[in-house]
């Protein structure tokens, strides 16, 4: 691999052992796929921050890393494990969210940015089309790619340290122009208006394609931003989708002949498909836990569950998951206070995917998140069902739902 002068200085420990660290993780990497060269990137979004996932292996490194270096480029870090500022009286382990603190501490030493969220999109870390960026989580990083056009390649919580610390990625994957065209082509031949219809699609596509990079064709409107954050998060769930295309309508998608030409077969997505994966999410009978936001919610969706809660109560425990930046915002608006009074928790930082997993009985789930719905039976030991927005809140005001 050709170094910059640069480069080879971070590699020679000129700038401190945790930049020599780095930029021999990097280097590896680039071995491995081939990379001819290193790549600057602008940002970094940082999974691996739960302490649920990193353990104190990756906690004793990340504090180790702090003591000596700081980020070249911004980093937003991801989903923690405990709600920062109500940890206590969720019911999180004291022992636990202490970890997790310390955990966070140390990437902000470094001069990351606390953000705690799955959408860094949704809280000021949105990249140009075709910048270089080093993002981790699954569904950001298919969001980044797909929505917004920019580039990065699957990153692990320590290559995105090693990013932030150099500024660097190998030039492979994603980067290139040539691994960016789509390997299957689905055609969508049934009206698709929820996020739960997407996350139908995303989840039906993902099985099939594993970690391809699916061109989907047919869809007649124009996706809304939180159409296209449940289509991806279930994408890289049922399958490890990192890119897709929607034609005419995410950006490097101008045709359908752009983006994988004419000769390849379409697989059809139709009504029978569709049936078949809420078949698998359906579930008639008591619902004891409703969970919104997976990834977080938007400011938009925060309006419409106040909206549909307002002046009623819940049976079912409700979870609507976001940022803290969209919870501020949701705050000076009302909405907030008007899901709380009908029984609802307005959870930061955290989701149920990657928090420490609490103890409260719970044997049912219902979501609008193919993502959710995907890890709730490993995770939490729940059966889920996927429901749009509007049935999520009103099973959670019946404490059931019957499939209609």
């Amino acid at each position: 691999m050709h170094l910059t002068v640069e480069e080879q200085k971070m590699l020679d420990g000129s700038y401190g052992k945790t930049v020599q660290k780095c930029m021999k993780v990097l280097v590896a990497l680039g071995d491995i796929y081939g990379a001819e060269h290193m790549i600057e990137v602008k940002n970094v979004h940082a999974p691996g921050v739960s302490y649920r996932v990193t353990g104190n292996a990756g906690l004793n490194y990340v504090k180790e890393a702090s003591e000596d270096a700081i980020f070249r480029v911004p980093m937003t870090l991801n989903t923690i494990g405990i709600d920062y500022e109500n940890w206590e009286k969720m019911g999180f382990p004291k022992e636990f969210a202490h970890k997790q603190i310390e955990l966070v501490e140390a990437y902000k030493k470094m001069g990351a940015i606390t953000t705690n969220t799955c959408t860094p999109y949704l809280t000021g870390n949105v990249p140009m089309m075709g910048e270089h960026v080093a993002w981790g989580e699954s569904s950001a990083i298919v969001f980044v790619n797909s929505v917004i056009g920019a580039r990065t390649n699957r990153e692990g919580g320590p290559t995105a340290l090693a990013a932030a610390v150099t500024g660097r990625v190998p030039a492979y994957g994603y980067h290139l122009d040539e691994n960016r065209k789509g390997t299957h082509l689905f055609r969508v031949e049934k009206e698709l208006k929820t996020d739960k219809d997407f996350a139908v699609l995303g989840y039906f596509i993902g099985q099939i394609v594993g970690p391809g990079v699916p061109v989907i064709d047919g869809i007649s409107e124009r996706p809304t931003l939180e159409n296209f954050k449940a289509l991806g998060a279930a994408l890289a769930s049922s399958g490890a989708v990192a890119l897709y295309h929607v034609v005419g309508f995410t950006p490097e998608a101008s045709t359908k002949e752009v983006v994988i030409g004419n000769d390849i077969e379409p697989i059809v997505f139709g009504q029978a498909e569709y049936d078949k994966i809420c078949a698998k999410f359906s579930e008639n009978g008591p619902i004891d836990f409703v969970v919104i936001g997976c990834p977080h919610v938007s400011i938009n969706e925060m309006r419409d569950i106040a909206n549909l809660v307002r002046g009623k109560q819940l049976k079912s425990a409700l979870w609507v998951c976001t940022s803290r930046q969209v919870k501020d915002l949701a705050e000076r608006m009302g909405y907030t206070t008007t899901i709380e009074e009908a029984g609802g928790e307005i959870v930061c930082d955290t989701c149920p995917v990657l928090c420490f997993t609490l103890e409260r009985g719970y044997k049912t789930v219902a979501t609008n998140s193919g993502k959710m719905a995907h890890y709730a039976p490993g995770l939490w030991n729940l059966q889920p069902t996927i429901l749009n927005v509007d049935d999520c809140i009103q099973a959670a005001l019946d404490g059931k739902w019957e499939v209609k």
